[in-house]
């Protein structure tokens, strides 16, 4: 008769929240690329852009340069995710998903697939309040004591290095 195995749980390890934030705006990413590249499966779009026009607007040296500056903001909050320190990284993420709400809810307008759309810009908003929360919620730490009464001062830690 075999052994019963004893039933163990996965060991959950926390995310710290930079990783979070990185991941959230690496799958934001991905999503604003594969709505604009599937895009171009919609009938007549391919057509207005060989005519020179996108959505509304002529395509122009203005137009690309600004259509990249949208899109490189959000690439560029991976890496900043990562790297930039607690409090500038929390104020960021806020301040940069919280201007992105409107400009993702912009993509939507005058769109002929709605369901389409629709699902692209309610996964990116999605991802933005994830932004957001994890931003806001940031653990915050208690105040370090300059001193305390049980550590020992410095002459003593020097002499236990040199001993």
């Amino acid at each position: 008769m075999p052994t019963p195995r004893p039933i163990t749980t996965l060991d959950d390890q926390p995310i710290p929240v930079r990783v979070k934030l990185a991941a959230a705006w690496t799958s934001f990413m991905f999503l604003y690329a594969y709505v604009d590249i599937l895009n171009f499966y919609t009938p007549g779009v391919v057509q207005d852009i060989l005519d020179g026009r996108v959505f509304e607007f002529d395509l122009s040296q203005t137009f690309s340069t600004a259509a990249l500056a949208l899109v490189s903001v959000p690439a560029l909050m991976i890496v900043l995710s990562a790297t930039l320190p607690a409090k500038a990284n929390r104020t960021t993420n806020l301040v940069v998903a919280a201007v992105y709400v409107p400009v993702t809810a912009f993509n939507g307008t005058g769109e002929s697939w709605l369901l389409f759309y629709g699902l692209g810009i309610a996964l990116e908003l999605m991802l933005l309040a994830l932004i957001v929360r994890c931003a806001w919620t940031w653990p915050r730490s208690a105040p370090a004591t300059t001193t305390s009464a049980t550590s020992p001062d410095r002459a003593t830690v020097r002499a236990h290095q040199q001993a």
